[in-house]
């Protein structure tokens, strides 16, 4: 099962990644759990610990391997360099193991000009699409409020890509750019979790901002998920049989 989630900024998508990779690991699978968002949560809500967020180094910074791999410098234009690098091993030699789970941090490129034909990117996009074609291990993919790793070739190994709202008009209106954007590329399988519901109303809101489109699934505000984050704990510690039967259902909805 390989599920990419995305979604504005704050409305809980490094939540939803976290809480399912964890549930996929707990069942005995082998799971990559891919953050892709420049604003890297991904290890906060895994509960990695602050020291090792510390020494984490986003793929995006690890010099010495772009340039191994591309056979081009850093930072350095008009050169040439390899568009297919080997990327077979980094996911093994670079990703932290926690609770089960394998996390790889890529991290932003630096774009110059109208775009970036970089080593970086170059080796980013190579890795993603070897993850999502190649390695067999269940996958989340936490994604930035967009589409951008994701291509033609690439969006067909992915099962699903949950889009996480909560209720605003802001949130929708992302929701309805990153849908535009994953039918350019042919990603047909969409779904959508709402979160930091509150009541009838929230819900309510959500479900009529698209009409036909079935909820994948419901996650109430809560609590216990702001006091985990306080405490640096992982997003299914301290839950609730309720809440942690929320985020079930939706890794088991997803899996249909």
């Amino acid at each position: 099962m390989k599920i990419a989630i995305s979604g504005k900024g704050g409305v809980g998508k490094s939540t939803l990644a976290a809480a399912l990779a964890l549930l996929m690991a707990e069942r005995g699978q082998k799971v990559l759990a891919i953050d892709a968002d420049p604003d890297a949560n991904l290890a906060a809500c895994l509960g990695v610990s602050k020291e090792e967020q510390k020494a984490i180094v986003p793929i995006s910074q690890q010099m010495a391997l772009i340039e191994e791999r591309t056979g081009a410098k850093v930072k350095q234009y008009g050169q040439i360099f390899r568009l297919n690098p080997d990327v077979s091993d980094i996911a093994d030699r670079y990703a932290l193991l926690h609770h089960g789970v394998a996390l790889l941090v890529l991290g932003a490129v630096e774009k110059g000009g109208a775009g970036c034909a970089c080593p970086e990117s170059v080796l980013i996009k190579a890795l993603v699409t070897d993850l999502i074609l190649v390695k067999n291990e269940a996958m989340v993919m936490d994604m930035e409020a967009g589409v951008e790793h994701l291509g033609r070739g690439t969006a067909k190994g992915v099962d699903t890509m949950i889009v996480v709202l909560e209720p605003g008009l802001r949130s929708i209106e992302t929701a309805r750019r990153v849908i535009r954007m994953a039918d350019e590329i042919g990603l047909k399988n969409i779904q959508f979790v709402a979160n930091k519901i509150t009541g009838p109303d929230d819900e309510a809101f959500v479900r009529n901002a698209f009409p036909g489109h079935h909820l994948l699934g419901i996650i109430p505000f809560s609590e216990e998920i702001r006091q985990a984050d306080k405490s640096g704990a992982s997003v299914l510690d301290g839950l609730s049989e309720t809440m942690r039967s929320a985020f079930t259902a939706i890794l088991e909805k997803s899996e249909r």
